[in-house]
């Protein structure tokens, strides 16, 4: 019997099977692990993956939680059915177009869009939206860019040419823009340049918003994100797809999400936050989708 009819036969026998990839944070392992339990249901067996393992059983689904975890898999076996978590559109996007429909993710980062008109729920009278980009990283901007004039905001990138370039660009931003909306771009955004960039900022009365929530912590003014529920519900959803059909939808944002707002900056820079829920209720009617409720 081949590995592949073996995996079909333990599976028809003991109910559906997923391996789980996880990430180096046990935490965050466990507590996706539990969501998804219940998201798949008692008659789903989830089991840990290990290396090998896909080159005894290429025909299960993996969930791999982060990119570290999708790569691991797939050099364990570039056939292996993989859904990835915690991945962003840039990371994944190409390895679905070539995989046929047997890799696919749930996409963590929030979208550009979205964080700019959250941006103009919080800052009502903003028009005009400054962006930071390396050369290499332009493209990140440009779908945003051209969508923006569609919710009554103009926005123009500035490329940071050096290291050395990076302040000087930010303050022809900052003289530019109403706020800086910040994608997830390590080469602009990382531990060692971050409290710089929002110092100035905000020497300069002007907001950041993202790169994700994370960072909001650190003194970005806001950013949306994905509860860890919601990555669930549609992980789920997709290996229900890829069993019924063998074939995953392609990558997707979530609709529902939360925003994440950093108050203490807000009274330093004398802007009145509306709640939270309000937020949310505004970004998605300037989308034109349903309201969601808050996830703190």
């Amino acid at each position: 019997m081949t590995h592949s009819l073996q995996a079909a036969a333990a599976q028809s026998a003991t109910g559906s099977l997923v391996y789980l990839a996880g990430s180096d944070n046990s935490a965050l392992n466990r507590r996706l692990r539990s969501l998804l339990e219940d998201a798949l249901g008692s008659t789903t067996v989830i089991r840990s993956f290990s290396d090998g393992q896909t080159s005894r059983d290429s025909a299960t689904p993996v969930i791999a939680l982060g990119p570290e975890a999708f790569t691991r898999v797939r050099q364990d076996n570039r056939n292996a059915p993989v859904l990835a978590l915690l991945v962003d559109r840039t990371f994944i996007d190409g390895y679905a177009e070539r995989s046929g429909g047997s890799v696919s993710g749930i996409l963590y980062d929030p979208p550009l869009l979205r964080q700019a008109i959250a941006g103009r729920a919080i800052l009502p009278q903003a028009t005009r939206v400054a962006m930071l980009a390396r050369p290499g990283t332009v493209e990140l901007y440009e779908p945003v860019t051209e969508q923006l004039p569609d919710y009554g905001l103009e926005g123009k990138i500035f490329v940071v040419t050096s290291d050395e370039k990076l302040i000087p660009t930010l303050i022809r931003a900052l003289n530019y823009g109403d706020f800086i909306l910040a994608a997830p771009d390590s080469s602009i955004y990382n531990p060692r340049t971050i409290k710089h960039i929002l110092l100035t900022a905000y020497r300069r009365n002007r907001i950041v918003i993202g790169p994700s929530q994370a960072y909001v912590k650190a003194g970005s003014l806001a950013s949306t994100y994905t509860p860890l529920t919601e990555i669930a519900e549609l992980a789920a959803a997709f290996i229900r797809e890829y069993r019924t059909s063998g074939q995953f939808p392609p990558p997707v944002y979530p609709d529902s999400f939360g925003i994440r707002l950093n108050q203490q900056v807000a009274r330093s820079l004398n802007i009145p936050l509306r709640d939270s829920q309000d937020i949310i209720n505004s970004v998605k009617a300037r989308l034109g989708g349903p309201e969601e409720s808050a996830d703190e």
